[in-house]
């Protein structure tokens, strides 16, 4: 085991920063949506529209994060991501049009991927520094930037702040912090490992089922995030104040489930875990379908966020066990892409249900994914790349 006082501590800290970054910018966007709708007269159609562009284009952000941190780095790739992200911030608050709109989006999405896919990977070398289980801890302070932007727009719209303004306060603060945090990442050698050229060889069902794994979760946490906030206005005429804190509630739990979760996996197991808090997450679902009122939905919310979260990275932990030397990183990318997956089938599937009847219906697909969750939770202990025969599937 390596003596994490080797680990540069500023190289955790800059990553959790980015973590934090890209929550809190994806939380103001998100919560943002019934502001759109009302300013471009947007349809719930033109909203899925939307939420699935970014999250097909994020899959293509994700593939160019592979390209570019196998032959650069994962920390040039981080810092790149995030000036993204802030630039199509800044689009998006001056847009003016449905053009515009959808064109800030969709660089948003492409710079989405890349940080999603660059911070991971980041996160994956340093649990290998430490020997011991740590991502989790990265993704609770991702819930911790998530909390604040979703607060941060209620703000906004308590004192009166205007879209474009709230907008560009967001981009601006993750310009600042991507200058700040920057030299603070870890400059990793094992990019230059195996040629960048190189087939990616891993087991090709223990990676599957992971995905599957991490699609699901992502079904359910987009479906929340997205969502929610139309859901308490329109369904249980929640205020907009009010309705940003479905987004809160959830996303503070999940800061609490990630916060812990090292902790129960070090104790129980990942089995035991992603099971346990996959149940949490189904049980907290079942209170959002059959909420009367803003309150008990906000409440199941929240009980969702105390399970479902732990799960994305376990996936990456699981994925980094996977990895042949050298690798890491292309393995953590290929995992990613199945997040977009995810984001697809939370924003688009249950956006088509609830366009045929309502979002109540709607929130019974998320429902169903994490009883789902429940049954692959044997995928969290797999075999790793050394233990794996020369002629164990693989993919490329």
């Amino acid at each position: 085991m390596t003596d994490p006082t080797t680990v540069p501590r500023a190289a955790r800290v800059g990553t959790a920063a980015a973590f934090a970054l890209q929550g809190f910018l994806l939380a103001v966007l998100l919560t943002q949506l019934p502001q759109f709708k009302d300013k471009f007269g947007f349809t719930d159609t033109t909203i899925v529209v939307a939420v699935v562009t970014v999250s097909l284009v994020a899959g293509v952000g994700s593939v160019l994060a592979e390209f570019a941190a196998t032959r650069t780095s994962s920390r040039t790739t981080l810092r790149a991501g995030l000036c993204v992200i802030a630039i199509a911030g800044a689009g998006i608050a001056f847009s003016q049009g449905t053009v515009a709109f959808f064109a800030g989006f969709a660089v948003y999405g492409i710079g989405l991927g890349i940080v999603d896919a660059a911070a991971n990977m980041q996160a994956v070398a340093i649990q290998h520094r430490y020997g011991r289980s740590i991502l989790s801890s990265f993704h609770a302070v991702w819930s911790v930037g998530a909390i604040s932007g979703a607060l941060f727009v209620s703000a906004c719209a308590g004192l009166d702040v205007g879209l474009g303004a709230c907008l560009l306060v967001a981009a601006a603060v993750v310009a600042v912090g991507t200058t700040v945090l920057g030299p603070r990442l870890l400059v990793t050698g094992h990019e230059t490992a195996v040629a960048p050229t190189a087939p990616l060889a891993v087991p090709l069902r223990p990676f599957l089922a992971l995905g599957a794994a991490m699609a699901l979760f992502f079904a359910i946490d987009f479906s929340i995030g997205n969502w929610s906030a139309l859901y308490l206005t329109d369904m249980l005429l929640a205020s907009a104040s009010t309705a940003a804190l479905g987004v809160a509630a959830y996303q503070g739990a999940g800061l609490l489930s990630r916060l812990t979760g090292d902790h129960w996996v070090r104790r129980y197991g990942e089995i035991a875990v992603v099971r346990v808090g996959a149940a949490i997450g189904a049980a907290g679902m079942v209170v959002v379908v059959f909420a009367t009122g803003p309150t008990m939905a906000i409440v199941g919310f929240l009980v969702v966020g105390l399970g479902a979260p732990v799960v994305a990275p376990l996936c990456f932990s699981a994925a980094g066990r996977l990895a042949p030397p050298g690798q890491t990183d292309a393995v953590v990318a290929r995992l990613n892409l199945f997040n977009y997956a995810g984001t697809v089938v939370g924003g688009g599937i249950v956006g088509a249900v609830a366009a045929a009847s309502n979002l109540r219906v709607g929130f019974v697909v998320p429902l169903a994914f994490a009883m789902g969750l429940v049954l692959l939770a044997p995928a969290f202990h797999p075999r790793t790349a050394s233990a794996v025969p020369e002629s164990a599937d693989r993919t490329r």
